[in-house]
C-alpha cells in the first residue's frame, strides 16, 4: 500500500463486529420468554447501541466517502450508487425495528417478539449483502481514489459523533473480533489516555456487557 493511499483493512474488522452483533441479536431476541421484560430490556438496549454504531458508520461513508468516489470514478459509479441504496435499505430496516421495540421492551409480548424476530432476520440479510458487496467491490476503490486524510475523516466523524461513554464499548467490540496483530495495531494507534482507559475501565465494562447480553454464550 502506497503511503499516500489509505489502508482499508480496519474496515474489515469493523464489518466483523456488525456481522457478529446482527447475528447475536437475531439469535437471542426469539429466545426471550413471554413477559420477561428484564431480558427484553437488555436486548433492546444492546440493539440501540448497535444501531447507533451502524448509523454513525454509514453516515460517515454517506457524507465523506461516497461523494468523493462518485466525483472520481467512472465505470464504477453504479457500484457506489448501489452502496447508497443499500444504506437506505439497511436504515429502513433499523427504523422498523426501532418502531416495534419500545412496546416489546415494555411488555415482552410473544407476538411482538416474533414480529421483531422477523425484522431482525430481514435486517441481517440486507446488512450482509451490503457488507459483502462493499468488501468485494468498493474497498479497492477507496484505496485507489481517496487520500489517507480523506479516509481517516470518516473514522474521526464516528469518534466525534459517538457519545464518550460508548466509545470504549465499541473499542471492545472491535478488539474481540481482531487477530493478535490487529489488536496490537489498533491499541498502538490509540492515544495513551485511550489505551489506559481501556485497560483500567473498558475491559471490565465490555466483559460485563458481553456477559449480560450473551450469558454463557460467547458467540
Amino acid at each position: 500500500m502506497s503511503a499516500d493511499r489509505p489502508d482499508t483493512h480496519d474496515m474489515l474488522v469493523v464489518h466483523r463486529v456488525f456481522r457478529r452483533e446482527s447475528r447475536v441479536l437475531a439469535e437471542l431476541v426469539p429466545t426471550v420468554a413471554a413477559g420477561d421484560v428484564v431480558r427484553a430490556g437488555i436486548l433492546a438496549a444492546h440493539h440501540r447501541d448497535y444501531a447507533m454504531g451502524l448509523h454513525h458508520h454509514h453516515t460517515g461513508e454517506d457524507d465523506l466517502i461516497w461523494p468523493k468516489l462518485l466525483a472520481r470514478v467512472d465505470l464504477e459509479a453504479d457500484m457506489v450508487i448501489r452502496m447508497e441504496h443499500q444504506h437506505e435499505r439497511v436504515q429502513a430496516g433499523l427504523d422498523r425495528i426501532a418502531a416495534a421495540l419500545p412496546e416489546w421492551e415494555r411488555t415482552a409480548d410473544p407476538g411482538l417478539r416474533d414480529h421483531l424476530a422477523g425484522l431482525f432476520a430481514d435486517h441481517r440479510a440486507a446488512l450482509l449483502e451490503h457488507l459483502d458487496d462493499e468488501e468485494k467491490h468498493v474497498l479497492t476503490l477507496i484505496e485507489e481514489h481517496l487520500t489517507v486524510a480523506e479516509y481517516a475523516a470518516a473514522g474521526a466523524r464516528f469518534a466525534t459523533a459517538t457519545p464518550d461513554d460508548k466509545l470504549l464499548l465499541f473499542l471492545g467490540a472491535m478488539l474481540e473480533e481482531a487477530t493478535p496483530a490487529e489488536r496490537a495495531h489498533l491499541l498502538g494507534s490509540l492515544p495513551l489516555v485511550a489505551r489506559l482507559a481501556w485497560l483500567l475501565v473498558g475491559r471490565r465494562r465490555y466483559a460485563r456487557r458481553v456477559a449480560l447480553v450473551r450469558g454463557a454464550s460467547r458467540g
